[in-house]
């Protein structure tokens, strides 16, 4: 499977974005897919995933309660809602996949797609 994120760009704090990540392949819904961040200077972390069926959901402490993550299996599209946006969410976001479970390891993710700048300015 291929995957693409797109969506990011230039906020303000307390705005919001909607990043989404568009996958090749016809046998999108039996992957796990997660969202992983990665600010300057700083490890890849975890943000969220959602298993195939988009029925299990994980989010990162950081963002949980202000981003949702959620799938399109019908148009192989995934999507990362991101809410009151804060500048320390300010990173490249990536999309991965997985045909295991979802889960917050990113070792356990086989195929990752080129990230997308997200910039929240105060």
């Amino acid at each position: 499977v291929q995957l693409q994120a797109s969506g990011g760009g230039l906020v303000q704090a307390g705005g919001s974005l909607r990043l989404s990540c568009a996958a090749s392949g016809r046998t999108f819904s039996s992957y796990a897919v997660g969202w992983f961040r990665q600010a300057p200077g700083k490890e890849r972390e975890f943000v969220a995933s959602s298993s195939g069926n988009g029925g299990i959901t994980y989010y990162g402490s950081s963002v949980k309660g202000r981003f949702t993550i959620s799938r399109d299996n019908a148009k192989n599209m995934v999507h990362l809602q991101m809410n009151s946006l804060k500048p320390e969410d300010t990173a490249v976001y990536a999309c991965a996949a997985t045909l295991g479970i979802a889960t917050m390891s990113e070792r356990r993710y086989d195929y990752w797609g080129q990230g997308t700048l997200v910039t929240v300015s105060s």
